[in-house]
């Protein structure tokens, strides 16, 4: 896992005002408690990081007034560019209750949450769900055995409460990388489990149930994105006979989490909470676009899936503000009615099954 330029200055007690010494950025543990890896390119990073620490207190100074005081962000031209240009660490819980609809639902549900940890559990889903517990995040400092405060229980509570609230969904592997990532931004398990109800039900549908019909749905209208834009591609993987589940089930089921750097994550995150699941086809057609030279070069499946790996570990993704930029240039135009009318046809192709 990789850096978090605006939550490192947090978490040594400075804020993106204080322009940190760029020094802070060369410790093991990054801003949101995970382990860098062994490979990370610190000097690629620093060199952003010059750059990046001005434009975040910039930002926080124009959030500011913006949500000071108010319970809602109404939908405009002038928030839609102020997301894409990324939410303040410190104001980001809170906009993401906001321009999701989770905070809405809260307040239409009030003590639906601590009924939902009271109530009798299904021992088998918490069997399940604890499970998976220590599988998360275990280089995390937050998430690992040893963590001297701990959140495992607080992801326990949120997955045990949503597995038992939505049963037609109940725990799917993914979600637990995807509430704990929550957990760290919003330090709140009842704000968590409402904005996990809202991606599931309303912004990303049928992605976590089990036949996973929505999900397999978008790899099937990746596929007919990329025939448009990235032919040569397209004609490659055909090709090859390998199908976009088998690259991009990680990219579309974790949201990018564990996959790219989670600055860059949080980025993406920012605005699927308020444009919904258009960005996830932005980002894929964005590193398959960038990337087409080397992917069509790769002659077998084996080597497909190296060059997708690399694809994602790229320094250049480590610039969330630039990589962000990119995915917007890259991907345009792209029409939410383009999407839904695929959407239809590859929903019956789907379930008419092979």
């Amino acid at each position: 896992m990789a850096e978090g330029p605006a939550a490192a200055a947090a978490a040594t007690g400075n804020s993106t005002h204080d322009h940190a010494d760029l020094t802070l950025f060369r410790g093991e543990i990054d801003g949101y408690g995970f382990k860098r890896p062994g490979d990370f390119d610190y000097e690629t990073y620093e060199e952003f990081m010059k750059q990046y620490l001005s434009v975040l207190a910039r930002r926080a100074k124009k959030w500011e007034p913006m949500i000071k005081g108010s319970q809602k962000v109404k939908k405009s031209r002038k928030v839609k560019r102020y997301i894409r240009k990324g939410i303040p660490s410190e104001h980001r819980g809170a906009v993401w209750m906001m321009i999701s609809g989770a905070l809405k639902l809260k307040k239409k549900n009030p003590g639906l949450y601590q009924h939902l940890l009271d109530a009798p559990k299904d021992p088998e889903i918490v069997e399940v769900i604890n499970i998976d517990l220590h599988r998360t995040f275990p280089d995390n400092i937050h998430f690992s055995n040893d963590a001297q405060y701990s959140k495992r229980s607080a992801l326990s509570n949120v997955l045990v409460a949503f597995a038992h609230h939505r049963p037609e969904v109940g725990y799917c592997q993914g979600l637990n990388f995807i509430v704990a990532l929550m957990l760290l931004v919003l330090q709140d398990e009842e704000n968590c489990f409402f904005l996990l109800l809202q991606l599931t039900t309303n912004i990303l549908p049928d992605y976590y149930v089990p036949h996973m019909s929505g999900l397999k749905t978008d790899q099937e209208v990746l596929g007919e994105l990329i025939k448009e834009k990235c032919p040569d591609v397209a004609r490659h993987m055909e090709k090859e006979q390998v199908p976009w589940s088998i690259p991009t089930t990680k990219w579309f089921i974790c949201l990018f989490l564990d996959v790219l750097p989670v600055e860059t994550v949080l980025r993406i995150w920012d605005c699927l909470f308020y444009e919904g699941s258009k960005i996830l086809f932005r980002v894929c057609l964005s590193l398959i676009k960038r990337n087409e030279a080397e992917i069509v070069r790769a002659n077998n499946i084996s080597a497909l899936v190296d060059c997708f790996k690399k694809v994602t570990q790229a320094s250049a993704n480590i610039d969330c503000h630039t990589f962000l930029e990119e995915v917007f240039e890259s991907s345009q135009p792209l029409k939410r009615g383009t999407i839904e009318k695929l959407r239809y046809l590859c929903r019956q192709r789907v379930e008419q099954g092979p």
